[in-house]
């Protein structure tokens, strides 16, 4: 039940951060807003998963409350899907389809990258951080003789 709670939680601050979002954006034929969210969300998503399962950050309860929850109620499949029909249903096949595929091909472009992004960072702090060690264990031990 703990779990729900974390998750219901995020969802909340998801749902509110896209709707706040949504109504501070400029209004279009096109909903680039709901367009702008979910690439965002999709970017997000990439770089929370791959700390979470790869370096394992944020434990089970951050990972469920950010990705599950922030960022489920961030993106929403059902706008964007509601984005499309009212293009197919104003008349406006071309836009709708360039909104449906273009809006796939986004997603998947900014999670690809954030989890590419966040891979090379980590590994380059990691790499710093375990040169700082070699140098200081250097230092260390230079004036033994």
């Amino acid at each position: 039940m703990n779990n729900l709670l974390w998750i219901a939680l995020g969802g909340g601050l998801g749902a509110l951060t896209r709707y706040g979002l949504s109504g501070i954006l400029p209004s279009t034929p096109i909903p680039y807003s709901i367009w702008g969210i979910n690439a965002s969300g999709s970017f997000l998503i990439g770089i929370v998963m791959t700390l979470a399962l790869e370096y394992g950050w944020l434990g089970e309860r951050g990972r469920l409350f950010v990705a599950v929850g922030v960022l489920g109620g961030y993106t929403t499949f059902s706008t964007y899907m509601l984005g499309v029909h009212q293009l197919l249903m104003d008349g406006a096949p071309l836009a709708g389809i360039f909104y449906a595929m273009g809006s796939l091909i986004v997603g998947l472009a900014a999670c690809w990258a954030a989890v590419i992004g966040t891979r090379l960072l980590v590994q380059a702090r990691l790499n710093a951080k375990a040169n700082a060690n070699d140098i200081e264990e250097f230092d260390m031990t230079e004036g033994e003789s």
